[in-house]
């Protein structure tokens, strides 16, 4: 199991961005393929973007043009960066890594509102 670390949450407006990291603990990070997903009281836990450890990309496509995800296999570490945020962002946001199994973080909470 690798620990993961979320940061960056946070209260922002319409349109506004934010920028969530997860730092992971394992000396092996650039073999696992990372995420980020996210979970409101009303849905299930659903994917956002997903980076491979060949650095392929996926996007849900609700977020497609507005968010991006990256690593930096020096520092451990995934970024997520949400631009153009919408109410309907708003969810507690969960870091995955994946390789033989998966791990989770305990989720970041962002909401958009004015």
């Amino acid at each position: 199991q690798v620990q993961l670390v979320e940061s960056g949450g946070g209260l922002v407006q319409p349109g506004g961005s934010l920028r969530l990291s997860c730092a992971a603990s394992t000396s092996i990070f650039s073999l696992y393929t990372m995420g980020w997903y996210r979970q409101t009281p009303e849905k299930q836990r659903e994917l956002v973007a997903v980076i491979t450890s060949e650095f392929s990309t996926n996007y849900a496509d609700s977020v497609k043009g507005r968010f991006t995800i990256s690593r930096d296999n020096a520092k451990n570490t995934v970024y997520l960066q949400m631009n153009s945020l919408r109410p309907e962002d708003t969810a507690v946001y969960y870091c995955n890594a994946r390789r033989f199994t998966n791990s989770w973080g305990k989720g970041t909470l962002v909401t958009v509102s004015s």
